[in-house]
């Protein structure tokens, strides 16, 4: 009998590792597609963690992540943002989606479900790339108790790792968005690059700007609301990067780490050496193959909002300039 069968009984077996598909409507009517792993009984004492995907990666991938969350005691909520996975349209032309719709629409729609789902429980927050920006354009991220970022940044091609900038630059800066203004979308998925994109993601993503605000989306937000909210979350966050991420670069997690004032930071930063690998980057965090190297660091800090005693990599200094 495995751990998972001892927690739950048999009826929730097929859950365990692909959830419990939901339908979620943001504020504005988009009608979202996702997944709950959620206990038997009631508990108010169990948090539960929210996971927020790459830019065009389907929920999908986090899944066994999510179900070792589960195994060891939380509730989870996976989902896609519009025009992505289980939120896709059937018609990607013209669908108006952007980074900061996924984030003040998606997200916090996913804020709203949790307080309604599991009323009365603590919710983490893991984001992934994209997904820890999107953590902190939601107005309700003063619920987030916990944040657990990897690689988490949105973008800004000088920050990419030296050796891949300018290739990387032709590909997401370039590339990318001359399909998308002849598609009507980015056709991802034909290419074999990530998941079909909207078009405003693909704006937002391959503006060249420094800051979130001077990407189009965030300009809108500015305009909209005044403000950024990311002030808005006061939680433990921790930041994980891995150094041979070539997005995920000293400079791109601080850059987004700033954003959170008002949050308690802590940036990690791992090398493959350390948990004997060659080589980890961008996407494989949440692969089972580091369920035994990478995971417990995420589980510990969910748990208790502290690193394990023997965790590998180093604490990168707040005060490190970008």
């Amino acid at each position: 009998m495995s751990a998972l069968e001892e927690i739950e009984p048999t009826s929730t077996a097929a859950m365990r590792m692909h959830g419990e598909p939901f339908e979620e409507p943001a504020a504005d009517g988009y009608l979202l597609g996702g997944f709950t792993w959620r206990h038997t009984l009631p508990d108010a004492q169990r948090p539960v963690v929210i996971i927020n995907a790459a830019t065009s990666v389907r929920c999908r991938h986090y899944s066994r992540f999510a179900a070792y969350l589960f195994g060891n005691g939380f509730d989870v909520i996976t989902y896609d943002y519009r025009g992505i996975g289980e939120s896709r349209p059937a018609v990607m032309k013209g669908l108006k989606a952007s980074w900061s719709d996924w984030g003040a629409l998606d997200f916090e729609a996913m804020l709203s479900r949790a307080q309604r789902e599991f009323p009365g429980q603590s919710i983490d927050v893991v984001g992934h790339s994209f997904g820890g920006c999107a953590a902190g354009l939601a107005a309700s991220g003063h619920l987030i108790r916990r944040l657990l970022t990897v690689g988490a940044q949105f973008a800004y091609w000088r920050d990419y790792a030296a050796e891949h900038r300018w290739r990387m630059f032709g590909k997401w800066h370039v590339v990318m968005p001359l399909i998308t203004l002849f598609c009507g979308f980015f056709p991802g998925k034909r290419f074999g690059w990530l998941e079909d994109t909207p078009t405003g993601v693909v704006r937002d993503w391959s503006t060249p700007a420094a800051r979130y605000e001077r990407r189009p989306s965030g300009r809108a937000l500015m305009e909209k609301t005044g403000v950024l909210p990311f002030a808005n979350v006061r939680a433990k966050a921790l930041a994980i990067s891995i150094s041979d991420d070539p997005y995920g670069t000293i400079a791109a997690i601080e850059r987004l780490l700033d954003y959170f004032s008002h949050a308690q930071k802590t940036h990690l930063r791992i090398e493959p050496q350390d948990i004997g690998e060659e080589e980890v980057g961008h996407f494989a965090f949440f692969r089972s193959a580091y369920q035994a190297t990478l995971w417990p660091i995420a589980l510990t800090w969910l748990q208790t909002g502290e690193l394990p005693p023997d965790t590998p990599g180093r604490h990168v200094p707040r005060s490190q300039t970008l």
